[in-house]
């Protein structure tokens, strides 16, 4: 963390509604949204929603009393998006980006190869 309360991609957290933002450009997004909303141009407006991408890794072992059991070993790989929402029959996942890291282009191409659906860039 900067001063100033900004990162190192010099977004600074923003309060909305009572819910804090981690830009600027998504509370911004999210004010838009939420009045389309209630002026019926979308429907069920979801925040933060999760597509698990890669389940979690298990490997099984013995424990000292001789049982069978499983452990994790790698957490699932997940894919957070910054707002869901209907626009009539189609479901629209949409990311609010100031700077695409290389992180989020792989797991943008595999939410498309892995589950068919397209990010929305705002």
């Amino acid at each position: 963390m900067l001063r100033g309360g900004r990162n190192k991609y010099k977004r600074k957290k923003t309060e909305v509604d009572g819910i804090l933002f981690d830009s600027k450009k998504e509370a911004n997004r999210y004010s838009q949204l939420k009045t389309m909303e209630d002026l019926h141009m979308i429907s069920n407006l979801r925040m933060q929603v999760p597509y698990e991408l890669i389940p979690s890794q298990y490997e099984e072992y013995t424990d000292e009393k001789g049982k069978k059991k499983k452990r994790c070993v790698e957490r699932p790989v997940k894919y957070i998006a910054d707002f869901v929402y209907f626009d009539g029959e189609n479901e629209i996942v949409e990311d609010t980006k100031g700077m695409r890291t290389k992180d989020y282009i792989l797991k943008r191409k595999m939410m498309l190869y892995l589950k068919g659906i397209k990010i929305h860039e705002v």
